[in-house]
């Protein structure tokens, strides 16, 4: 028998808003500035991944240390560029309201910047929807740790909550902070490597999602 706690946790990044592949494709130029070329299928497959995690994945522990800062930096830049071009997933807003009136508490797990947390809010408008939301602030490493997670839980005041995601990274996360995840495919990643990485369901689209939790 399924059991929806009170608190659900959703991610951002690739869950509610289609980020995935311009924040892949930031990373790509980032790196190439810096004369570094990584396929962008490749930094694809670390999307959901923190930029913390991400450079010494991909490059290895020298590259982090000598250019990490500065790769970041330039991906910051960069993404900034593109995100006027981000769009809400189909059905994202639907999905937060119809958890408000089947009386959940919805705190957003992201670990993005300030500025582009706003504009999410902005451009999904939910900012008087959601209970409250982290960002890069809350946390001192990122997914695949649990740190994001235990922040989200923390502000939504409640021992029990089940994450929503779109990475096998935020179910990794989850796992390590004790609770579970369900996941949709809108991040680019098949229903075989979620359910691996320990996910509890999988869903084509958020409208599949919201049924499953709420009914």
């Amino acid at each position: 028998m399924k059991k929806i706690p009170h608190l659900l946790l959703l991610d951002v990044d690739g869950t509610l808003v289609d980020t995935n592949y311009h924040h892949a494709l930031a990373w790509y130029r980032a790196f190439r500035s810096f004369d570094r070329i990584v396929p962008v299928w490749t930094i694809h497959r670390k999307m959901g991944m923190g930029g913390d995690h991400l450079i010494a994945d991909l490059l290895g522990d020298q590259v982090e240390q000598e250019l990490g800062d500065d790769i970041r930096a330039a991906e910051k830049v960069l993404y900034r560029n593109l995100i006027d071009e981000v769009e809400p997933m189909e059905g994202a807003r639907d999905l937060i309201v119809r958890l408000k009136k089947a009386g959940h508490k919805i705190i957003l797990a992201s670990s993005g910047k300030p500025g582009e947390i706003d504009h999410y809010l902005d451009l999904l408008n939910i900012r008087d929807l959601v209970d409250g939301w982290t960002g890069s602030a809350d946390v001192d490493s990122s997914k695949p740790d649990p740190d994001l997670v235990l922040a989200a839980i923390e502000k939504g005041g409640e021992k029990e909550a089940l994450m929503i995601g779109d990475s096998p990274f935020d179910c990794i996360a989850s796992a390590r902070a004790g609770i579970e995840t369900v996941a949709v495919l809108t991040g680019g990643f098949s229903p075989e490597e979620l359910q691996e990485a320990g996910a509890r369901e999988v869903f084509e689209t958020l409208a599949e999602l919201g049924d499953y939790l709420v009914n």
